[in-house]
């Protein structure tokens, strides 16, 4: 009770109608609830929150939105941000589908359009980590049951949420294999990058990038990663974001720096390379602790960096590569290549099929491993379930080849 009171009271005495500088949670309107929620949301999310029992933050966040319900101007607004944050205390806590249901909410409730949005890109988000089916058609309007809030919201006349729901439905088409929806989705939005840091696009951009790297435009892919790192580090627009679960602001930030990596190293750059990679592999292990699955993406992404120096090269790194792999699949915790049952249902499995399949590489060419080799490849290749490439397809990268991008915000290669 002390702390919920405590950020209340912090809120009440900030002077004037000045917004925090950093809260890179939610957009901060002009009234005394969004300002007492955004403090919350501050405290609850960052560092302070952090170091807190998860129990104690949700409880925090509950206890605003109690408070705050039905307070006038700016109640609506601050209900909102709080629920977002919400969901994404759940999403961290590992309760995914809780967070789920709580941006379900959300998007019944929303304000306003750049809440509903918000709330059905964190969903979506979810959906594809989870390995559920998404389509290309879905819009941010469809899981709301309009018998109970009449009006719809209007998102498509504002070209900001406009790009960032593309965005979605083109990483949806990404995943499901549909080139040429992806192309139709991301043709347009060419010049939506100049709103990065004031219109909530980060995101969007990201995923931009992904979809011009994985179909070979390099440099315009390079353009899109470098302007998300760029919002990301400044301080004064990190606050603009209204975003949840894995499509927060530090999702998008440990994804732009992990992809940009990946990136350098199709490129042949592999110093810069290991310098993103290895930034990334910080933040991950700085924001979600050394033994969270993010870390075990990011660890996938540096060993196939390391693949490409060692051919690249002609020098042979199998004992850095194999220590990367055992480790990347401990960390995401990858069943048992015996367990035959959780093939179809194993979390992350586009990841740790990824990693088996390359770890199988290896030992494959060592002539006293090969059945332990052939066991891993058929695992993998078994599991592999992804629509858009084969597992020997996303295994090798050549001038003749599709790259592939690791996505670490959902887990997925696209």
């Amino acid at each position: 009770m002390n702390a919920i009171r405590s950020a209340l009271a912090r809120a009440r005495s900030a002077p004037g109608l000045r917004a925090p500088r950093v809260c890179p949670y939610a957009a901060v309107g002009d009234t005394q609830p969004e300002r007492v929620a955004a403090e919350m949301v501050r405290y609850a999310l960052g560092g302070a929150g952090r170091q807190s029992p998860p129990e104690e933050v949700m409880r925090i966040l509950e206890q605003g939105a109690s408070n705050l319900q039905g307070g006038g101007e700016g109640a609506a607004e601050a209900v909102g941000m709080l629920m977002l944050a919400m969901s994404t205390q759940l999403y961290r806590s590992g309760r995914r589908q809780d967070a789920m249901e709580k941006l379900k909410a959300t998007q019944q409730v929303a304000p306003s359009a750049a809440f509903r949005v918000a709330a059905w890109e964190a969903l979506m988000g979810l959906r594809m980590e989870a390995g559920q089916d998404v389509s290309s058609s879905m819009s941010p309007n469809d899981s709301v049951d309009l018998s109970v809030k009449d009006e719809e919201i209007k998102w498509s006349d504002q070209d900001h949420l406009k790009f960032r729901v593309d965005a979605i439905k083109g990483l949806s088409a990404l995943l499901n294999g549909e080139i040429d929806t992806a192309q139709t989705l991301f043709g347009g939005p060419k010049d939506s990058f100049a709103g990065v840091g004031n219109n909530q696009t980060e995101n969007a951009v990201l995923t931009y990038g992904e979809y011009l790297h994985c179909t070979g435009d390099f440099p315009l892919a390079t353009q899109m990663y470098e302007k998300v790192l760029e919002a990301a580090s400044t301080e004064d627009t990190s606050g603009n974001l209204l975003a949840a679960g894995n499509m927060a602001p530090e999702e998008v930030s440990l994804g732009a720096t992990c992809s940009y990596g990946q990136l350098l190293s199709q490129s042949g750059k592999f110093g810069e390379a290991e310098d993103y990679l290895t930034r990334a592999l910080q933040k991950a292990e700085e924001q979600f602790g050394s033994n969270h699955p993010k870390v075990g993406i990011v660890l996938t992404c540096v060993a196939r960096m390391y693949k490409l120096k060692a051919k690249s090269e002609g020098s042979s790194s199998i004992m850095v590569q194999e220590g990367l792999y055992r480790k990347a699949l401990e960390v995401l915790k990858a069943p048992a290549i015996n367990s035959e049952d959780t093939r179809s249902q194993v979390d992350l499995r586009d990841i740790i099929s990824l990693a088996r399949g390359e770890y199988a590489e290896l030992l494959l060419i060592q002539s006293n491993r090969k059945a332990e080799g052939e066991r891993m490849k058929e695992w993998a290749q078994d599991a592999w379930k992804n629509r858009r490439l084969t597992l020997a397809q996303a295994l090798e990268f050549s001038e003749l080849s599709e790259p592939t991008v690791v996505d670490t915000r959902i887990g997925r290669v696209i």
